[in-house]
């Protein structure tokens, strides 16, 4: 689906208004949706390749009220799975088109999600799994994701938001990003408390070669 096509498409619903607009792959996309404060937030999976997950992550973050929705012609269930774990509430086939892209966009806004039937098994086999391994290992860690772990091991190394973004190769806005989600999951209120947490359960900096 052409986005231009797409969004002119769901202005033209009268339950249905476009907020924005902005390419996936654009870094000033967290500014966008900041601005805009969009209810549901529908992206393209394509131009993000494996940061897929970290992109929804941010915009899960930024706007935490918002619902996403993936659009994608892409058929592998790892991605979906991925964008399931950062938060994304529907993925939505580009051939099914653009008036099933409105129903799925109106369940959403009802609290609905919407995933593929042939990708839902293995979606919720993953989901269930992670519950399971974090139960398991008592891990207060666990929830957090691998490029959330290298952020904190960088953060017990001392190191600030801009040397961080430099040895990540990602924007410091994604440092903020990364260092808030760590926040709340790991249930601390600063850096000290989250490398107090990150040492009591045996977190080492050397586990980054660093």
């Amino acid at each position: 689906m052409v986005t231009e096509a797409l969004a002119a498409r769901l202005a033209a619903a009268p339950d249905l208004w476009v907020a924005g607009r902005c390419a996936a792959s654009d870094p000033n996309l967290p500014d966008v949706v900041r601005g805009v404060r969009p209810d549901i937030i529908t992206i393209e999976v394509e131009p993000l390749g494996p940061a897929l997950g970290e992109v929804i992550r941010g915009l899960v973050a930024v706007r935490p009220e918002a619902q996403v929705v993936v659009l994608s012609a892409d058929h592998d269930v790892t991605d979906a799975v991925e964008a399931a774990r950062a938060g994304a509430c529907a993925w939505v086939p580009k051939e099914q088109g653009a008036a099933e892209l409105e129903s799925v966009l109106r369940g959403v806004r009802l609290g609905c999600s919407w995933f593929p039937a042939d990708m839902l098994g293995e979606i919720l086999r993953e989901l269930r799994a992670d519950v399971s391994r974090a139960l398991e290992h008592h891990d207060p860690l666990a929830v957090l994701s691998s490029r959330e772990r290298d952020v904190l091991l960088s953060i017990m190394d001392g190191k600030r938001g801009p040397q961080i973004a430099a040895d990540l190769m990602i924007s410091t806005d994604t440092v903020r990003t990364h260092i808030r989600n760590i926040f709340a999951k790991l249930d601390v209120h600063s850096r000290l408390e989250a490398v107090r947490v990150a040492r009591s359960a045996g977190l080492r900096i050397r586990e980054a070669g660093l």
